[in-house]
């Protein structure tokens, strides 16, 4: 067994590219740039939400399913629109602590990886059974399947998800290769 200590480099360094292969691939690549509609009327859609605080909401809200017996609540749902929005601070969103808040989850993420990594693979696993592993875990850490409930449950279109998924799979092969190439 390995200490998970003794896997702080690839942890970081894994982060570190991770940080940086996500700024391109939403930066610079083109498949994400259409994940997101504009709503029509904006502007009557913005007065009509301004005020309202930041959080998770939905349309119809429904606040137990007994309510979904009544014809009344019912129709609702059926002239639509049925929805789930999520609404942010107001003001031009502020990159630093996104960006910062990013390499923390990276960060978290690869200390998963290695502890996985730590309990299941000896000192002496070659590379590909380190880069295996890695990449796997890696891939459901960044959230490969986890999106797909996403899609299920509030809408996200598919095409989203597997873009995310296809992304996730991205990382964790970065992830993969690092602590394939440092581990012990």
């Amino acid at each position: 067994m390995i200490s998970i200590f003794s896997l702080w480099m690839p942890i970081l360094l894994s982060a570190v590219i991770v940080f940086i292969a996500s700024a391109l691939v939403w930066m610079a690549l083109p498949h994400h740039k259409k994940d997101f509609k504009q709503v029509p009327d904006e502007a009557a859609a913005r007065e009509a939400l301004k005020g309202i605080a930041p959080g998770q909401y939905n349309i119809p809200h429904v606040a137990n399913m007994e309510d979904l017996k009544k014809e009344e609540e019912r129709r609702k749902f059926e002239e639509g629109p049925v929805g789930f929005l999520t609404v942010l601070p107001n003001g031009v969103p502020g990159m630093g602590k996104n960006l910062v808040m990013s390499f923390v989850y990276y960060v978290v993420a690869g200390i998963f990886i290695a502890y996985i990594l730590s309990r299941t693979l000896g000192p002496d696993a070659n590379y590909m059974t380190v880069f295996r592993l890695a990449s796997v875990t890696a891939f459901l850490a960044y959230g490969g399947l986890g999106m797909a409930q996403e899609a299920n449950w509030f809408g996200r279109p598919w095409s989203a998800v597997l873009k995310n998924a296809f992304d996730a799979l991205f990382y964790g092969l970065l992830t993969g290769g690092v602590f394939g190439w440092l581990w012990h």
